[in-house]
C-alpha cells in the first residue's frame, strides 16, 4: 500500500466533508475534486490547453471505448494514453464495468467475465478481471479501476447480492492481476476497488468491508446515479463511507449535478466525475453561480451580461449570454465549445471553493447559502 498517495488534511468542524491531496507522478490533486469525463481520449468539445488553464488536474478515461477504439496497440505505439493525447495532468481510467450495466443487450456476463459485441463492428471480445488491468497497463493511467457489475434501480435483494458476490470474485481476481503485473512506463499506476450492492446498506457494508481486505489505494462508490432518489442515494454514501477507511481517498463514480456533489463532499467523498458538464453543454444548459440557465430561452436574446462573472475562465467573463444564445440555436461549434469551458470551469470552481471552506470550518454554512440561492436560478 502507497502511504503517499493521499494524505489527508483537514476534516470540517460538524461535517464529514475533509480536505486532501492525492500524488500521482503527473499531478498533486487537491480534493475534494471534479474529473472531467474524457471518454475517448478528449473531453469533448474542449481543448487540453483549455483545461490546463482552468487547472484541472485530473480527467477520466473509458478503457471500454479505448480498447474498441483506437486499440492499445496504437496507445502503446504513442508511449501510453498520456503522450497519445498530449495531455500533462493525470488520469483516471473506469474499467468498462459501467458499459457493461448500460450496453445489456450486447453482453453476456459468466464468472469469467463480460462477454460483448463491439458497438462499432459486431465483433466479440471478453472482458475479464486480467484483461482490463493489462488493458489499463497499455493505457497508462494513473488510478486504474477494477471490473465489475452495477445492476438496475431497482433491484430486489436477491440478485443485488448474487452481482455483488460476481464483482467480489473479479475483484479478487483483479487485484491479484495488479499486483502481479508492471507498469509498462516509467511511473507507477494505482487501483481501486468498486463498492456495489445496489440500494441496500446491509450489502453496501459488507462489500465495503470485503474491498478493504483485499486492499486497494483508494475506494469507490459504484452503482448509484441509475434513476434511485438523491436521499436514497446519500443514504448509501454515508453508509459506506461509515465503514471505509479514513487515510485512502473515496470516490463516488458518475455523480453528478452540483447539489449531490456538495452533499456528497458533506458526507465525506473526495472525487467525482460526470458527463453533465459537457453534455448539458452541448444541449444548451449552463450551469452558474445563480443556478442553471437554458440559454436557448428568448429572454436571453439582448442580454449583455456575462455567462458567469464568478466563474474566471475565458468563457465565463468574457462572452455574453446573448452571443452564447445565437451561437447555441445558430448550431455554431463555437457555441458549444464556450458553454462546455464555461460547465467545467463551474464545476472546478465548485469543488474548489468547497475545499477552501472546508479548511476554514466554513463548509456547511457554505454549502447551505449557496444552494439556496443555486436552486432559485432559471432551471
Amino acid at each position: 500500500m502507497n502511504n503517499n498517495f493521499f494524505t489527508l488534511i483537514h476534516t470540517n468542524n460538524n461535517s464529514n466533508a475533509r480536505a486532501g491531496i492525492i500524488k500521482t507522478a503527473h499531478s498533486e490533486i487537491p480534493t475534494p475534486i471534479f474529473m472531467p469525463v474524457g471518454t475517448q481520449g478528449t473531453v469533448k468539445a474542449v481543448y487540453p490547453k483549455t483545461l490546463e488553464n482552468l487547472d484541472t488536474r485530473i480527467i477520466l478515461g473509458n478503457t471500454y471505448h479505448l480498447y474498441l477504439r483506437p486499440g492499445t496497440e496504437i496507445i502503446n505505439n504513442f508511449g501510453g494514453l498520456h503522450k497519445f493525447m498530449n495531455w500533462k495532468g493525470s488520469i483516471l481510467t473506469d474499467s468498462g464495468g459501467y458499459q457493461v450495466f448500460s450496453l445489456k443487450d450486447l453482453r453476456k456476463l459468466t464468472e469469467e467475465g463480460a462477454h460483448f459485441a463491439s458497438y462499432l463492428d459486431g465483433s466479440k471480445h471478453l472482458f475479464s478481471p486480467e484483461k482490463v488491468v493489462e488493458i489499463q497497463r497499455f493505457l497508462g493511467s494513473d488510478i486504474m479501476m477494477v471490473l465489475d457489475e452495477c445492476t438496475e434501480y431497482p433491484c430486489e435483494f436477491a440478485p443485488a447480492e448474487k452481482s455483488m458476490q460476481l464483482s467480489e470474485k473479479w475483484a479478487i481476481r483483479s487485484r491479484k492481476a495488479f499486483l502481479e503485473s508492471e507498469s509498462l512506463y516509467s511511473f507507477p499506476q494505482f487501483q481501486f476497488g468498486i463498492g456495489q450492492g445496489s440500494m441496500y446498506p446491509s450489502l453496501r457494508k459488507k462489500y465495503a468491508k470485503i474491498l478493504i481486505d483485499i486492499g486497494f489505494e483508494g475506494y469507490a462508490i459504484g452503482g448509484l446515479s441509475v434513476g434511485e432518489p438523491a436521499e436514497l442515494m446519500y443514504e448509501i454514501v454515508e453508509e459506506t463511507n461509515a465503514v471505509l477507511p479514513v487515510l485512502q481517498p473515496r470516490y463516488l463514480m458518475g455523480v453528478g449535478t452540483p447539489e449531490n456533489i456538495l452533499e456528497s463532499i458533506d458526507r465525506g467523498i473526495d472525487m467525482f466525475d460526470c458527463v453533465m458538464p459537457t453534455r448539458n453543454a452541448r444541449n444548451g444548459q449552463l450551469f452558474t453561480t445563480r443556478g442553471k440557465i437554458n440559454i436557448r430561452n428568448s429572454k436571453y436574446k439582448n442580454s449583455n451580461e456575462p455567462i458567469d462573472d464568478n466563474i474566471d475562465s475565458y468563457a465565463s467573463k468574457n462572452f455574453s449570454l446573448g452571443y452564447l444564445r445565437h451561437l447555441n440555436i445558430s448550431d455554431e461549434i463555437m457555441g458549444l465549445m464556450l458553454a462546455s469551458e464555461h460547465n467545467i470551469a463551474f464545476y472546478l470552481w465548485l469543488v474548489r471553493t468547497a475545499r477552501e471552506k472546508i479548511l476554514k470550518n466554513e463548509f456547511s454554512a457554505w454549502k447551505k447559502e449557496f444552494l439556496e440561492k443555486y436552486t432559485q436560478g432559471d432551471n
